[in-house]
């Protein structure tokens, strides 16, 4: 069955234990995740496949241009026509320098982030590519200045933050970012296609020795530029609720303020952006009712706030650079 035909079912206490234990180590020895899950290797490996299959989990690597300090990212807000707003969001899914797309609660609109080489090619983006789309009446762009959480960094089976999430709730900077050559780049790429390639069919592909391709992984997978993760859509693991925020925060209470956000733990993304608000995240929950809970205990410690904007997501077209499947599915 197709994974566009594919909706979750509910995890039971096995799947999760998998989950977890490939979280923590994507790349984890399946014999290793059935020690720990106490079940059979081949147990392990069916119930992976099971879930993959849906198209809500799936194995992820690639390398994070803001902490590379590469190109430019933008958020890009798009009001449509009525009746327009699915074909557009469709259209921009498409695109590969899209990496999230999707639609929310209040303004009709389709927000998308987009990963573009300069100033000058967002430009050409946004004016000839995006603004001309049939049905599309407006285009807002905020550029994000700084990346401080992403979804790698958000965690439902552990307690311990991520190193990233730990730094920027104690206001310490991020270390500065390895060397990147043409090599890791190619490694990469192979662990895009499939990020539990063994390091000596990596080694094979990249026409290296083993303990170079070792090495280099290695060095990658320690350091905060490489996202090599399995993904889990929220809603499968429970977390069905999802909510965009926007925050217009003075300047002497930037750093307080995205500390306590760091802080807390349904935050899944984080970033300050241009525009006249300054602080955007996405946050993930159980309901609306710990959404209201959240929103209201959070923001009100937030001193130094002008205002505050939250939508809940409706649907989501593409999510880390992969269209999302589409609901109304089931598990094989």
């Amino acid at each position: 069955m197709p994974p566009d035909t594919v909706a979750p079912l509910p995890l039971d206490a096995t799947d999760h234990t998998v989950l977890r234990a490939l979280h923590r180590n994507p790349r984890a020895p399946f014999a290793e995740v059935a020690a720990t899950a106490g079940v059979h290797e081949r147990t392990v490996a069916r119930r992976l496949e099971r879930m993959t299959a849906t198209g809500h989990v799936r194995f992820t690597a690639a390398l994070t241009p803001e902490y590379l300090g590469e190109g430019v990212t933008a958020e890009i807000a798009v009001r449509c026509a009525p009746g327009r707003v699915h074909e557009t969001a469709l259209a921009l899914a498409r695109r590969t320098d899209a990496r999230s797309v999707e639609v929310a609660t209040g303004d009709l609109e389709i927000y998308a982030e987009i990963h573009a080489p300069d100033h000058d090619a967002l430009l050409t983006l946004i004016d000839s590519t995006i603004g001309r789309l049939d049905g599309v009446v407006d285009v807002r762009s905020q550029v994000v200045l700084q990346l401080l959480l992403t979804a790698s960094d958000w965690a439902p089976y552990d307690d311990r933050p991520t190193d990233v999430r730990r730094r920027v709730v104690e206001g310490l900077p991020l270390p500065a970012p390895p060397a990147v050559d043409a090599l890791d780049r190619r490694l990469v790429g192979f662990l895009g296609t499939d990020a539990r390639m063994s390091t000596a069919r990596l080694a094979q592909a990249l026409q290296v020795g083993e303990t170079t391709a070792r090495r280099r992984l290695a060095r990658l997978m320690a350091s905060h530029v490489l996202h090599l993760r399995l993904h889990a859509d929220p809603s499968f693991l429970g977390y069905p609720v999802e909510a965009r925020f926007r925050l217009a925060v003075a300047p002497s209470r930037l750093e307080t303020a995205t500390r306590l956000l760091a802080r807390e733990p349904a935050v899944r993304h984080l970033f300050l952006t241009t525009g006249t608000t300054n602080v955007m995240g996405y946050s993930s929950h159980r309901d609306t009712r710990d959404l209201h809970a959240f929103t209201t205990r959070v923001f009100a410690r937030l001193d130094g706030v002008a205002t505050t904007e939250t939508a809940v997501l409706m649907r989501t077209y593409k999510r880390a650079n992969i269209p999302e499947p589409r609901p109304g599915t089931r598990l094989p």
